[in-house]
């Protein structure tokens, strides 16, 4: 009787709640990302895994990537994304990164996570004061207003930054949340350990200032190294021609 009493109580009080209070409820469980990224220029072999998916797919022409995707671009292969506020982002073969925000082109924040590989930005001028620019990998987080730049992240968490125009703000930083990963098959899980107690973080404390033809380098414990000038000789290379070129066609 008490089941039964139980059951009838729920009934009467889904049947109070009109269609409006339903909706509300149902719309606080959505995230809502505004911003969308547009694919520029696709060569060669780029997956992606949307966010709150577990399957990668082929990235086409036609999509559009959004906050809490992630991607990676194959061997031999090239993707540039066009931002809401016409910013652009280039990422070079091996890389793989995530879209944390891709922004509206008006207030929202644009934030990428690099996890491994090479990146370019061209950042519109109109990032301004309201809104961030900002690239990040495990050790540090570059953010702009308005500039040329770019940032490669190797295997093993080091980084480097240069800037070709305008100037940007490097600090250092913990690694972001990511989004979520395919599930794989069962593997062993090693026995417990023992590890080490806490310990005091000290990524966030530095931040240093990157002007035109700087560079700056992070190593894989998060210190940086004083900013250097660099020269065109020495930063060359084909990744580098090709992103100068398409910078011009803009």
């Amino acid at each position: 009787m008490n089941r039964n009493l139980i059951l009838l109580l729920l009934l009467l009080t889904v049947s109070w709640m009109s269609p409006v209070d339903v909706q509300a409820k149902k719309s606080l469980q959505v995230s809502i990302d505004k911003g969308e990224a547009r694919i520029g220029y696709l060569d060669g072999t780029v997956q992606v895994l949307p966010k709150g998916t577990q399957s990668w797919r082929a990235l086409n022409m036609k999509d559009a990537l959004r906050g809490g995707d992630e991607v990676t671009v194959g061997r031999k292969s090239r993707l540039e994304l066009l931002l809401p506020d016409q910013s652009r982002v280039r990422f070079a073969d091996d890389t793989r990164f995530t879209i944390l925000q891709a922004g509206d082109g008006n207030t929202q924040d644009v934030k990428v996570h690099l996890a491994v590989g090479r990146t370019w930005a061209n950042v519109s001028k109109s990032v301004g004061i309201k809104r961030k620019f900002e690239i990040s990998c495990d050790n540090a987080v570059a953010g702009v207003r308005g500039t040329i730049y770019r940032m490669n992240v190797d295997k093993d968490a080091s980084a480097l930054v240069r800037v070709y125009d305008g100037e940007i703000a490097v600090s250092g930083a913990t690694k972001p949340l990511e989004a979520p990963k395919a599930i794989g098959p069962p593997t062993k899980v090693a026995g417990p350990k023992k590890i080490a107690g806490p310990t005091k973080v000290t990524m966030e404390e530095w931040t240093v200032i990157i002007r035109s033809m700087q560079q700056i380098s992070i190593g894989p414990d998060g210190a940086a190294s004083k900013p250097r000038d660099f020269t065109e000789q020495e930063d060359r290379d084909e990744w580098v021609d090709w992103n100068k070129a398409r910078d011009t066609e803009r």
